[in-house]
């Protein structure tokens, strides 16, 4: 799957599933989770132990999930996540170097930013995306709403604090997708084994997000 169709499926689920997890079997436990929810991505973020043996493990093992990297710090860590696999790179803030690895490889990368200087930075240094974190915690939907005003072309991930009670607004708002961490993946669910929990509630956040861009479509 090339550049164009990661980043086309991305835009199209609307959701992206950041897995953080205290073991590798927990993590692939949540990856299989959400996929049997109707959300084929998953961002693996670096945290988790063994991250990148999780994400080879998927990209051999699940060839019809999209397994992207998280909270990738620098070029160096982009570099083996690319190897092991992963089809898109994303991080809490901006690494230049890291985009010009992406850019180079063809990869989706969307890196993270805040304020309106970081979200231009981003766009043109080449990204795909630009991810708002933390955006619950600064202002959520009317945040977005306000970035979108000057950045009316940029596509914005809001991340950071994205729920069932704000997810709605903040597509409304106008955020292209939204990142998703505990709300989507109990820490209790994953470790009692409970997959119908995390099943559940991705069922519940892609139906959201498809409602709300329903609201946005223009009248037939």
């Amino acid at each position: 799957m090339n550049r164009e169709e990661v980043r086309s499926r991305i835009e199209k689920t609307g959701v992206i599933p950041a897995i953080r997890a205290s073991s590798p079997s927990d993590a692939l436990f949540a990856a299989e989770a959400v996929a049997s929810g109707g959300i084929p991505i998953v961002e693996m973020t670096m945290t988790v132990p063994g991250a990148i043996d999780v994400i080879t493990h998927l990209v051999r093992n699940a060839p019809d999930l999209i397994v992207g990297a998280g909270t990738v710090w620098d070029s160096d860590m982009a570099r083996r996540c690319l190897d092991a696999g992963a089809k898109f790179i994303t991080s809490t803030g901006i690494d230049l170097a890291t985009v010009e690895l992406a850019t180079q490889e063809s990869v989706v990368i969307f890196p993270g930013a805040l304020t309106p200087t970081e979200v231009m930075t981003a766009w043109k240094a080449g990204v795909d995306f630009v991810k708002v974190f933390p955006c619950s915690q600064l202002g959520g939907a009317a945040y977005i709403k306000a970035l979108k005003a000057p950045f009316p072309r940029v596509p914005l991930i809001a991340s950071g604090g994205v729920n069932l009670q704000n997810v709605t607004d903040l597509i409304l708002a106008g955020a292209s997708a939204v990142g998703i961490g505990a709300h989507l993946i109990p820490r209790k669910a994953v470790e009692l084994r409970q997959p119908h929990r995390i099943h559940e509630l991705a069922v519940r956040f892609v139906s959201a997000v498809q409602e709300a861009r329903r609201q946005l479509a223009p009248p037939l």
